[in-house]
């Protein structure tokens, strides 16, 4: 299936979660070199604190800011007033979904935002894992994301490696099968140990996830790194690439053929669109 157009939420590597409750933050944020500032009016925000959060955020993306917000879920009291709210602002570049499960209400939601929109489809439940390849392929959805916490909470299991492989492998198919980028890992609960997160990531990318997300701007410089090709990397995609060798070649002692190829141009498109 080929690529659909990318946007800033599909080609993001890190994407920063902001609370609603501190507009003081939105412009640090930005600043913060985080490939895409997610503002939080979910998790982050008290129940009584939903309206402001709102409409500080509104406000924002309506005086010059640009952001993605995560919505409330859709099954939410919240979720409309959220979405009218947010429905053409000039500001918002996508809406994060959580507990995603509807390919049908993402679509609903983006016919309703508009073609301009992105739609992350955050995955936070067993429901939504076994309906990701319609999730991803739904109409606007842009990025499939992964809820690692919400998600063992619903399965009732812990967040370690091996218990969320299954689910992260899912994911990454899924996401390719609809012509997806890779999708976003979730968040690093450690906020004094950037190491933790740089970490995280690094195990997030072998597995074929192309983002992370995260929730404080020290993670992000150490996430972006790792979701990026390495120096040695693009050295060897471009002795491949340079090599012009067709059918399978012999190279610094290892076999060289059309999948290896096709693997070092991929580095090399990705170091490109890291740089710019």
């Amino acid at each position: 299936m080929n690529p659909r157009p990318a946007g800033p939420a599909a080609v993001a590597r890190t994407l920063l979660f902001v609370p609603g409750t501190h507009p003081a933050r939105f412009d640090k944020a930005v600043a913060s070199g985080a490939d895409l500032v997610v503002i939080d009016l979910e998790d982050a925000v008290p129940e009584a604190d939903k309206i402001s959060a709102r409409e500080a955020a509104a406000d924002w993306l309506r005086g010059g800011g640009r952001a993605a917000v995560r919505v409330n879920a859709i099954a939410s009291a919240h979720h409309d007033d959220d979405v009218a709210a947010l429905t053409g602002l000039p500001g918002l570049l996508a809406v994060v979904v959580p507990m995603a499960d509807s390919p049908e209400a993402l679509a609903a939601l983006h016919e309703r935002l508009g073609p301009d929109v992105e739609v992350v489809a955050l995955v936070e439940t067993a429901a939504g894992l076994l309906r990701a390849v319609d999730l991803a392929g739904a109409a606007g959805v842009a990025r499939l994301a992964f809820g690692h916490l919400d998600f063992a909470v619903d399965i009732d299991a812990d967040t370690g490696e091996e218990t969320m492989l299954m689910a992260r492998s899912t994911l990454v198919v899924a996401s390719r099968a609809a012509g997806l980028p890779g999708p976003v890992d979730g968040v690093t609960t450690v906020l004094d140990d950037p190491e933790a997160a740089r970490e995280d990531a690094v195990r997030a990318r072998r597995l074929g996830l192309t983002g992370k997300l995260c929730i404080h701007p020290r993670q992000v410089a150490p996430v972006n790194a790792a979701m990026s090709p390495s120096d040695e990397e693009v050295a060897w995609a471009r002795r491949v690439v340079d090599s012009g060798e067709e059918g399978a070649a012999r190279l610094d002692g290892h076999m060289v053929d059309a999948p290896v190829v096709a693997r070092a141009r991929t580095i090399l498109s990705r170091a490109g669109s890291n740089d710019e």
